[in-house]
């Protein structure tokens, strides 16, 4: 087969500086990961047993692949994050598809913010339900658009991340909620980049706020604070019923095998405790925050911070001096986050040093 029509579309990504390629991670200072807590970054959920365990769960949940240790530790999540049920998917890219795929259906509307992650507007590209988005934590759109959705719809969904993931910044849950519940609308919250960093125990936003019972379903994924991999969809007993019974990417994949299922148990037990690692966080936060900087900065109080620096080739030349400088910082691009809003996701952690954070802000003002 002639591969001439690849070329063809990997050249125009080359013409606008937006080509992705694979880098291997150098022994630089860490602004990048999303290893908030440093559970990763310091082995914390390493131990002999859990070696031990099998790297592979022979099947999908449904068929040889579910075992006690995956649904104690359901139990235990659903417990910690005050949920009637929880049911384990292999990432969080699956759980935003097999939930938003199988669960609004044909005469349904789905409402998501504009810059929700890609995995939800896959999700949503992919469903039967007609979906409009609404300006970014906007919630005079979202009303209107609400409005529009409750006259013709059987159900309206709305779709937010609690924490943004390019921008850092933080959804008006509380507006957003009583939206939902003045509309009869099932609320949707992707809890990613809050889960262990935001609230006392770092149970996310959507608790931190006492609005767990009023959502419909929420999702926490492992990869990030967490230290491990994999994610979980929160809501009732009915819900992980359905999605047992709906959600193609939970029914058809093989299950995630113990060792990885106990990673995420051991998480649980350890980063609800990690709160001299949040404070340290929150204070470099603070830190970064009230420092000036010549470049535009996305308003954020949580550990990303994005760095507006327009156009794709500036934005990487930028990067490519602070790397030069040991500090792994990488461009976000162009069609990534949109046109004009190229910039750098810095990203920082617990075990990152005051003197890092203010040699980095130095290097940014040069």
């Amino acid at each position: 087969m002639n591969e001439d029509f690849l070329a063809k579309k990997l050249n125009e990504r080359e013409k606008v500086n937006s080509l992705r390629t694979l880098v291997l991670r150098e022994d630089k200072i860490d602004f990048c990961s999303n290893d908030y807590l440093g559970i990763a970054k310091n082995n914390l959920l390493y131990n002999a047993e859990n070696n031990m365990l099998a790297h592979g769960s022979t099947g999908s949940r449904l068929l040889s692949g579910n075992y006690e240790l995956v649904e104690n530790t359901e139990k235990v999540i659903a417990g910690f994050h005050d949920a009637h049920a929880a049911l384990i998917f292999n990432s969080g890219y699956d759980a935003n598809v097999g939930l938003l795929t199988s669960v609004p259906q044909k005469g349904d509307v789905i409402i998501y913010d504009k810059l929700s992650h890609a995995s939800i507007r896959d999700g949503i590209r992919l469903s039967f339900a007609d979906s409009f988005s609404f300006v970014h934590n906007d919630i005079t759109d979202l009303e209107k658009k609400m409005v529009t959705a409750s006259h013709t719809a059987e159900n309206v969904f709305v779709v937010t991340e609690s924490v943004f993931s390019m921008d850092g910044d933080m959804a008006p849950l509380v507006e957003i909620s009583a939206l939902c519940e003045k509309y009869n609308a099932g609320l949707i919250v992707d809890e990613a980049h809050a889960t262990g960093v935001i609230g006392t125990r770092g149970e996310g936003v959507v608790q931190q706020l006492n609005l767990q019972q009023k959502s419909f379903a929420r999702i926490h994924t492992f990869g990030k604070a967490c230290g491990c991999h994999g994610a979980v969809i929160l809501g009732s007993d009915s819900l992980k019923k359905y999605l047992t019974n709906f959600a193609r990417p939970f029914i058809y994949s093989t299950a995630l095998p113990p060792s990885a299922v106990k990673a995420i148990a051991m998480s649980y037990e350890i980063f609800p405790a990690m709160n001299e690692e949040r404070a340290r966080l929150h204070k470099l936060v603070n830190f970064f925050k009230e420092t000036a900087l010549k470049y535009e900065v996305v308003k954020s109080s949580t550990p990303i911070q994005g760095v507006i620096i327009p156009g794709n080739g500036e934005v990487r030349k930028i990067a490519g001096i602070l790397q030069n400088n040991n500090y792994d910082v990488r461009a976000i691009l162009h069609p990534t986050v949109p046109k004009g809003s190229e910039r750098l996701r810095i990203v920082l952690h617990s075990y990152n040093s005051m003197k890092e954070v203010e040699q980095l802000l130095k290097l940014l003002n040069q």
